[in-house]
């Protein structure tokens, strides 16, 4: 059976996604990855709007407690991610998919000490361009908030740190960089 390369033509009943080409499972990958994000900000902005500001952060921390619990789980399970250092916490990274949205780079220092840099960021740019300041508490308190998530789910004793964070005044300047260390 020959691999698909879309979906048009007859409806198939005996459909599988494993029919698809890789090209076309990547697309698809990126198409879920953009959705994602936008029923993220499409329910805050919703929430937000009918209870205010501080409802709807306390309604974006319920929902993450137990999303990112969720998303390590089914990862690093799929992929077989384990480990207890800062090694195993950028390998999830680099397949995270919110993180997949944007350009970065990871620059490990050894096992226990990496930069991540974020270049672009949809939610920073969305943010920017609407211009209400909710850049701050996404980037210095949420950001931060999931990023010592995700480590601690691999080991509670790295220490993340925000090196360069918004609101920044040069929008030509990074979006972000973050350290993540563990002292053995």
């Amino acid at each position: 059976m020959s691999e698909l390369i879309d979906y048009s033509g007859e409806f198939d009943p005996e459909f599988d996604h494993a029919r698809f080409s890789k090209d076309v499972l990547l697309k698809l990958l990126k198409a879920y990855r953009e959705y994602i994000l936008r029923i993220d900000g499409f329910w805050y902005l919703a929430a937000m709007e009918k209870w205010g500001k501080d409802e709807a952060y306390d309604c974006d921390v319920k929902v993450w407690e137990k999303a990112q619990s969720f998303e390590l789980k089914a990862m690093t399970d799929v992929l077989n991610i384990h480990g207890d250092d800062v090694a195993a916490v950028m390998k999830y990274m680099q397949v995270n998919p919110w993180l997949s949205l944007c350009e970065y780079t990871i620059d490990i220092k050894n096992r226990d000490h990496a930069i991540l840099t974020k270049y672009t960021c949809p939610t920073l740019f969305a943010l920017e361009r609407e211009g209400k300041g909710r850049e701050k508490h996404q980037c210095q308190e949420i950001t931060p908030w999931t990023f010592d998530t995700i480590s601690h789910f691999f080991n509670p004793d790295i220490e993340v740190t925000p090196l360069k964070v918004p609101p920044r005044t040069d929008y030509s300047d990074i979006c972000c960089q973050w350290e993540f260390k563990l002292d053995r």
